[in-house]
């Protein structure tokens, strides 16, 4: 059965994200947060720890002026909760060599959370 405290942080983790409140994101997590993006089965971005992971979404949210994840499929996996994720994403300046601002970008993904006493303590975005 899936623990509804677990799905809660989720939730509100995503609420945080699709609104750029990092301090919401933050509230979710636990101080040892272990964070990976894999972008086509390559690692693309680590970080380990809350200040590291502050960092990281400081400079994620200047790239997009809009941004949402929503989740089209939650299941048990052992000790995690992986997450099937419709992401679509609007950029916010022009890529040098890429799409210009405004690009409206759209991709399913899948994220696995893990989870601690302190929150969500290792999410694995996988694109």
């Amino acid at each position: 059965m899936m623990d509804t405290r677990q799905k809660d942080l989720i939730d509100r983790y995503l609420a945080a994200y699709n609104t750029f409140d990092i301090e919401g994101m933050l509230a979710q997590l636990d101080p040892a947060i272990r964070f990976e993006n894999y972008s086509g089965g390559t690692l693309s971005a680590e970080t380990t720890g809350i200040d590291a992971f502050r960092q990281l979404a400081e400079q994620s949210k200047t790239l997009f002026s809009e941004r949402e994840q929503r989740v089209t499929a939650l299941a048990q996996k052992g000790e995690m909760l992986v997450a099937e994720i419709a992401w679509r994403g609007r950029l916010a300046a022009d890529v040098p060599g890429g799409p210009p601002a405004g690009t409206l970008i759209e991709m399913a993904g899948r994220s696995e959370f893990t989870f601690g006493a302190g929150g969500i303590v290792r999410i694995v975005d996988r694109s």
